[in-house]
């Protein structure tokens, strides 16, 4: 049935920034490294918002964001915008702002750069604002001002996006030295005067139209919270010299925040219909609608990889026509999140590729709605029948459904995903059969990928060295890896990885079920980008993945070494997963392969195996009330690919880069024996947080933050050990650093590992003494 014909638009919230080629990251990196100048590198990123802008234009998105683009942070570029420098790098931004931009992003080794963390439950990382009660503002529209005259020059019809004042407050963190139970959002009133006249400069340079991103309004917010929110749209809804104002909400559904946009003074409202926030078509309908606002729907899912079912978001659309003044088609969020084209995608089975939609072709999906929108579903018939056709063949496709999978997963018990020995009882057979010092060091796993590794890589896949030579080359770094961690004197060691194109891809392109794209990258942070693969079916495991090579590493030293695996939740998280059916579902049969593997590097030996689980608490939902639920099939899945090991066998996992205090049961639940956590930028505010609630098994939190290229000192190293010795006894801490090494150099490494085992030295000593 046809919707009411109506005028729509079609827009989107963000775009990729990288380029086809990842133009951005190659630039970046050659300005750090001095390859390439200032001007070279502005012109590189003009050059490509520009084409991401005509590209929008051409696929029929006539409403143009900007200000989403960014050198390697949106959140980092709002802390510019509105001034919020942290005083240790205020000279270094006074100086060159350039300069100073990427030291708050990754330091230097003078000064330490500002906190990183998950944007909300993806695997984005934004850069966490630092503030105090004599943080003063100060409006910088250079950037946001910039961008938009850039666009209309050019003829687009174009919408400034900037993080809104409430969610840049909510993410915020106190300033080093400022007392931890300082509320950044007790500043609103000293910010909000910077957005307003961030909203004149808009004004004043041709902007119609503001887009304000709250996507806090999704998460469970207080009463006071929510009295803040309407009061700040209260008062920049009467800004006189203001463009009109869209505040956008994504992720889940706004929940108690809905009322609060409804009768805020602004002009439009963004909100997701896609997954869990699907329940914000019912919600706004019970709040009676935006009578007199526009509505930018999000029935476009811009975090998942498969194609829209055009006939229910036009179901969706229809419906959200009685609700508001005007609806127009959007993704859920910005399309930040998914690659930039599947049409390049050439090694695809072409029967998947009909299933797949990256960004260009969430566009189309946006365009051909907002058509129906405008002129009736006649004017879409073909695109309606091909839509049917692609989705009747993935739901009848064999690559989906594995009925030996199905029926061992059926199969599996509860006591499969517990340890058949309780902790002490390990600990003890683990402690005689390691004999390991006081403070133990170790890694979390990977060496650098140096460009040698990458260009064997390469060489493999173009065909100018054979599988035999490539593995000789991964041998050799093998060795050297070994090498040099015996001479330094680390206790239980790694292999490096240096196989491994990435903790993810590297497994899925050896189970069953999985896909890997050739150019789907999507960015993590900063430079940092990642192809995640694609969960297309069942899982399985046909032939051990890494036992060679550790059985390899192993026989280079009599030292301890780390089986290495990824667990079964990043596994999905750090992926994208089937929409067919539960994620719990999917996760237990990533968790029995797990399992399979596990038991085979047991058995070759390995005395130590860690399991990598950093996405669990980035998956977190964002409502509380979902959180029991998710968290009790997300732990049974770890379990279940670790619990089938003797007593002797230590379970290692490993997280970085959150917020960990909400999941601390979560984390015990786990039940894994040893879990190394970052803790460098935070300054050790994990340990505390884990002997808070009596955490009874062995930690390694960070004392070396490997997402900076600064060296930590040995008595810099120790004085984090310390603190973690406030927290933790001794005999149940480990030395390590916050996260593996791959995006390292080799000086760096070394010299930042020699610190660390310098520093469990030192602080070994200060104990005997």
């Amino acid at each position: 049935m046809s919707p009411s014909v109506t005028s729509a638009q079609a827009t989107v919230h963000g775009y990729p920034r990288q380029g086809p080629n990842r133009e951005l990251k190659k630039a970046v990196e050659g300005y750090w490294t001095g390859r390439v100048d200032a001007q070279d590198l502005h012109m590189t990123a003009a050059t490509l918002r520009r084409a991401a802008w005509q590209s929008l234009a051409d696929a029929g998105i006539t409403e143009i964001p900007t200000g989403d683009f960014s050198l390697y942070d949106h959140v980092l570029d709002t802390s510019v915008a509105v001034g919020a420098i942290p005083e240790r790098h205020r000279a270094a931004v006074d100086a060159d702002p350039l300069d100073g931009y990427f030291a708050m992003a990754r330091g230097t080794q003078e000064v330490a750069p500002l906190e990183m963390t998950k944007w909300f439950d993806t695997n984005y990382h934004y850069l966490v604002p630092e503030l105090g009660p004599d943080t003063g503002f100060a409006a910088n529209p250079a950037k946001p001002v910039g961008e938009l005259s850039e666009a209309l020059a050019l003829g687009h019809n174009a919408r400034p996006v900037l993080v809104g004042p409430l969610t840049y407050l909510l993410l915020a963190k106190p300033a080093p030295g400022v007392a931890a139970d300082f509320q950044p959002i007790t500043l609103v009133d000293r910010l909000l005067p910077v957005y307003a006249e961030l909203l004149e400069d808009l004004h004043a340079a041709g902007a119609e139209w503001v887009h304000l991103d709250e996507p806090c309004l999704v998460q469970d917010r207080t009463p006071a919270e929510l009295n803040a929110a309407a009061r700040i749209y209260r008062e920049l809804g009467t800004v006189t010299d203001r463009p009109k104002i869209l505040v956008a909400t994504y992720f889940d559904r706004a929940g108690q925040a809905l009322p609060v946009l409804a009768k805020a003074p602004i002009e439009g409202v963004g909100l997701d219909f896609t997954g869990p926030a699907a329940a914000n078509l019912d919600d706004l309908a019970a709040v009676g609608g935006l009578p007199g606002k526009r509505l930018v729907a999000g029935v476009v899912d811009g975090r998942n990889i498969w194609i829209n079912n055009l006939e229910k978001s036009l179901t969706t659309l229809g419906t959200l026509l009685g609700l508001a003044d005007r609806v127009d088609v959007a993704p859920s969020c910005s399309l930040l999140h998914v690659p930039l084209d599947a049409a390049v995608e050439r090694d695809l089975d072409p029967q998947v590729s009909r299933w797949l939609a990256f960004a260009r072709q969430k566009t189309a999906e946006i365009t051909t709605l907002a058509t129906a929108l405008s002129r009736g579903t006649d004017a879409i018939a073909a695109q309606l029948a091909a839509n049917r056709a692609d989705l009747a063949s993935r739901a009848a496709s064999a690559i989906t459904r594995d009925p030996a999978v199905r029926a061992r997963l059926a199969a599996t018990t509860d006591q499969d995903a517990h340890r058949a020995q309780p902790y002490a009882e390990r600990a003890r057979a683990q402690r005689a059969r390691l004999d390991l010092p006081l403070l133990p060091t170790t890694t979390i796993g990977s060496f650098p990928q140096t460009t040698d590794l990458r260009t064997a890589r390469a060489d493999l896949r173009a065909g100018r060295i054979d599988t035999e030579g490539y593995q000789e080359r991964m041998r050799a770094e093998v060795r050297e890896v070994i090498a040099y961690q015996e001479k330094a004197g680390l206790d239980v060691l790694v292999h490096g990885e240096p196989e491994r194109n990435d903790m993810v891809q590297y497994f899925a392109e050896q189970l069953h079920g999985y896909l890997a794209t050739q150019h789907g990258w999507v960015q993590s942070y900063g430079t940092r980008y990642v192809r995640p693969p694609v969960l297309a079916g069942d899982i399985s495991r046909p032939a051990p993945m890494t036992v060679e090579w550790f059985r390899y590493a192993q026989s280079l030293t009599d030292r301890p070494v780390k089986g290495m695996l990824t667990g079964p939740v990043t596994m999905l998280a750090w992926s994208f997963v089937r929409d067919d059916q539960p994620p719990a579902d999917t996760a237990r049969q990533v968790a029995l392969a797990l399992r399979d593997e596990v038991g085979d590097l047991e058995a070759a030996g390995a005395a130590v195996i860690q399991v990598d689980e950093p996405a669990l608490r980035e998956t977190l939902p964002l409502r509380a009330a979902d959180r029991p639920g998710y968290l009790a099939w997300a732990t049974e899945a770890f379990r279940l690919s670790t619990s089938a090991v003797r007593a002797d066998t230590q379970i290692h996992t490993h997280m970085c880069y959150a917020e960990f205090g909400e999941i601390m049961t979560a984390i015990d639940d786990l039940d894994a024996d040893v879990i190394s956590l970052e803790a460098a930028r935070s300054h050790m505010q994990v340990a505390h947080e884990l002997a808070q609630v009596g955490y009874p098994r062995e930690v390694g939190p960070g004392v070396y933050d490997i997402h900076s290229p600064r060296v930590p000192s040995t008595q810099e190293a120790a004085a984090l050990l310390r603190q973690g010795l406030a927290a933790i006894p001794a005999e149940r801490l480990w030395v390590n650093p916050d996260c593996g090494l791959k995006t390292r150099g080799w000086p760096e490494t070394r010299s930042s590992l020699d610190h660390l085992v310098a520093a469990a030295r030192l602080i070994r000593e200060e104990l005997n003494a």
